[in-house]
């Protein structure tokens, strides 16, 4: 692996000392690849254009997530910014400067990469769905609206491939992972979302389905860890190497641990599955005025503007189980807000306004 390693550091000093000029824009898209970007913008737009879109995306998000860790275990994949310290590649000459920004320190594992992995699942799955909704309906139709349906065709998958490409290439720039780290990603990305399209359950699975996947996904996680630990094999031994060589110690956040992760999409997978078989949602996204324009944008906004202000509460990280806690609960919270407080507040407020004109 030294010589995979070896290159790839070669490819990030290309990128950090050729495209500088390009920092901010791949920064801007290492945030555009960030999961938790697919809980608090991409589900709730598209939940409230359709039900099964929102759901099936929180579904590979978890789902994707959980497989990205698990992989990230079994294949103890470095890390460039701490690599370069540690590997005897150099030994006979100084280790080549790798250049480390406020995101690159990330405590877990390399390969895969979960920014790639998370960002091709959602947009795959985002891409799939509007194709799915433009797609003509009728083999009479006219041949123009085949072509042009084509041209979006082609159109939407080349914006995916843009968009895939530039988070890959920000997450190697940033030295936060190799090349080969974020092609696995993207691919692992691909299938998973792929698999959900013969998952149809999914969309109208019950509240004990969500409980029962929760804790395999948790007790599978946790025994794999421990077994492990019981023969000596620390998975979490990436901790300890971004502490070591991160440039900057406020660059580590406990945030971005494995167990941190997992934790906030079991968190988000069970709100999920609380509020889809709530009488909230069924009163207000069920019922009559669920399927009005301005009931959808008025869910829209408001969602979008308090999942803004919610993220300006920071979990605190003085103590570990309390993160985790806390972090459990924060993200539990975010959809069943979407999905059902804030919908039956607004079924609520229009309620109120047509009685006021009748």
């Amino acid at each position: 692996m030294d010589l995979v390693y070896g290159n790839g550091v070669l490819f990030i000093q290309h990128l950090q000392n050729n495209y500088r000029e390009c920092q901010d824009f791949l920064n801007f898209m290492s945030a555009v690849g960030d999961p938790r970007n697919i809980f608090s913008i991409y589900f709730p737009l598209w939940f409230h254009l359709s039900h099964n879109v929102g759901t099936k995306m929180i579904w590979v998000a978890v789902i994707g997530d959980w497989f990205n860790l698990i992989f990230k275990w079994i294949m103890f994949g470095q890390r460039p910014y701490w690599w370069v310290h540690e590997t005897h590649l150099y030994r006979n000459y100084s280790f080549p400067h790798l250049e480390q920004f406020p995101i690159t320190c990330e405590t877990g594992p390399g390969n895969p990469s979960g920014h790639a992995m998370g960002s091709s699942c959602v947009w795959y799955v985002m891409i799939t769905s509007a194709l799915n909704f433009t797609r003509p309906k009728s083999t009479v139709a006219a041949m123009q609206s085949f072509q042009r349906f084509r041209v979006l065709r082609s159109c939407l998958w080349l914006a995916f491939w843009v968009i895939q490409i530039s988070v890959c290439i920000s997450r190697v720039f940033i030295a936060t992972h190799f090349p080969h780290q974020v092609i696995l990603g993207l691919l692992a990305g691909i299938l998973v979302a792929e698999a959900f399209d013969h998952i149809p359950s999914v969309y109208n699975a019950s509240l004990k389905v969500y409980v029962q996947t929760n804790v395999f996904l948790f007790s599978f996680a946790v025994c794999f860890y421990l077994i492990l630990k019981s023969i000596d094999v620390d998975l979490l031994w990436s901790v300890s190497k971004a502490k070591k060589w991160c440039a900057n110690p406020d660059w580590i956040h406990l945030d971005t641990t494995p167990f941190a992760g997992l934790v906030r999409n079991l968190g988000a997978l069970f709100g999920l599955g609380v509020a889809v078989n709530s009488q909230l949602f069924i009163q207000s996204c069920k019922g009559k005025n669920g399927y009005k324009t301005r009931f959808k944008l008025m869910c829209v906004t408001a969602t979008l503007t308090s999942l803004q202000l919610y993220d300006l509460i920071k979990v605190p990280t003085h103590t570990e189980v309390l993160f985790y806690g806390l972090s459990f609960c924060k993200s539990a919270s975010v959809p069943l807000g979407v999905v059902a407080v804030i919908p039956y507040g607004v079924h609520l407020l229009i309620g109120e306004e047509d009685r006021k004109l009748s």
